[in-house]
């Protein structure tokens, strides 16, 4: 069976390599849309496939996100009490933020 931090630094190195052709994506449609008007960024927006990508790039940005902060958490803090709280907040955000977004989105 693999230890706890074997995960982490296992599903870091695959999220961030995810992120990779994802960001590129990101990254190149927002140029591309950077000096259109609002009808076009939120025909943009609402294009099945940028939904999907979107979304998809926000849940493994998030994910991401709180496996490298919960590992600065780990090295930094020293009070078992305040990590786990850290820990749990940091969780509850990279669910929600993500959730509250694509939610958003979707109802464009």
């Amino acid at each position: 069976m693999m230890h706890v931090s074997t995960k982490k630094w296992l599903f870091t190195k695959i999220s961030s390599a995810v992120l990779i052709p994802l960001m590129i994506w990101f990254l190149l449609n927002f140029v591309s849309i950077l000096k259109k008007d609002q009808i076009e960024l939120l025909q943009f927006l609402t294009s099945q496939p940028s939904k999907l990508v979107l979304s998809v790039f926000l849940v493994i940005f998030f994910f991401f996100f709180s496996l490298t902060i919960s590992e600065i958490f780990e090295d930094y803090l020293s009070n078992n009490k305040i990590k786990n709280v850290a820990n749990k907040l940091l969780y509850f955000f990279a669910i929600t933020f993500p959730l509250i977004t694509i939610f958003s989105i979707h109802n464009l």
